[in-house]
């Protein structure tokens, strides 16, 4: 699996947001647009033609708020814009929500294509960090 970093400010490393990917998704460094555009559901397909699975936590979550303003730069209510937007207009589909980060590490781990994100401290063996570029 692959993971993005996101270096919270203020807060320890325990609590830094990272992104997991599924195994098979080849991508070790990605630009922030290209996060943005990920979890926006702009983005359908990675750079190998693999489809993308996005897995998101619910909108209230702290990890999800986190997630959305330190790494994506956007509030989370821009999001679920976002997601509505591409619901409504017939061009594309929502997340896949998950309850919890454990179930996010699950989902993730055994669905091709599977992005998402949890808690540094929620890692295990399985999954590794991707580089975010400028």
């Amino acid at each position: 699996m692959l993971l993005l970093a996101c270096q919270g400010p203020a807060q320890g490393a325990e609590h830094d947001v990272v992104v997991i990917a599924n195994q098979g998704v080849g991508a070790r460094v990605i630009s922030h647009d290209m996060a943005r555009a990920i979890f926006a559901m702009r983005l359908r397909t990675w750079p190998n033609g693999q489809a993308i699975n996005v897995f998101v936590l619910p909108d209230d979550d702290p990890v999800h708020e986190r997630f959305a303003k330190r790494l994506l730069n956007v509030y989370p209510h821009q999001l679920r814009l976002a997601w509505d937007r591409v619901v409504f207009s017939g061009t594309g589909q929502a997340p896949h929500p998950v309850d919890d980060e454990r179930e996010m590490l699950e989902r993730v781990a055994s669905t091709p294509g599977g992005v998402g994100y949890l808690e540094r401290d929620q890692l295990e063996d399985s999954v590794h960090v991707i580089s975010l570029a400028n």
